[in-house]
């Protein structure tokens, strides 16, 4: 599973790249409620994805965040890696969290970690392609589609 902290960048990246091209800071507070993400919490993700490049920031009383780059070149893999998130769904097929599993006798011939291993790529593939501005059109998607439903 994603850490918290993972799932909430992502989502105050997403809310960045909706307003993006409005090219205005948008608050921590309206970020915080919005996207009902512990302010404090929220500021220390900011400040983590300021100095990762994802986010810049405006000081002042109409200050805040906003994207630093457009949302088609934030990749969703770079965010989950960049603020901890593993691919991976066991420790012993991470890139960047490798921890051989204490049970397995012989990682060659586990099966278990074989499956795990083509998981891992399948993940990585659609998260290595899918943007914040994909996410951004899925949504909208997603929303006409449960609207047309009613």
């Amino acid at each position: 599973m994603l850490p918290q902290k993972t799932k909430y960048a992502i989502k105050a990246l997403t809310y960045l790249a909706k307003n993006f091209l409005e090219e205005r800071p948008v608050s921590i507070a309206m970020i915080a409620k919005e996207e009902k993400i512990p302010r404090k919490f929220l500021e220390l993700i900011l400040l983590d994805l300021k100095k990762k490049g994802y986010v810049k920031s405006a000081m002042g009383s109409k200050g805040g965040y906003l994207l630093s780059r457009h949302p088609e070149e934030i990749i969703l893999s770079h965010v989950i890696r960049s603020t901890g998130g593993p691919i991976s769904l066991l420790s012993c097929v991470s890139v960047n969290f490798y921890k051989p599993c204490a049970e397995c006798e012989s990682e060659e011939h586990c099966a278990l970690r074989k499956v795990m291993l083509d998981v891992r790529e399948a993940c990585l593939k659609i998260l290595s392609k899918t943007s914040l501005f994909d996410l951004i059109q899925l949504e909208k998607k997603l929303k006409r589609k449960n609207k047309n439903s009613e």
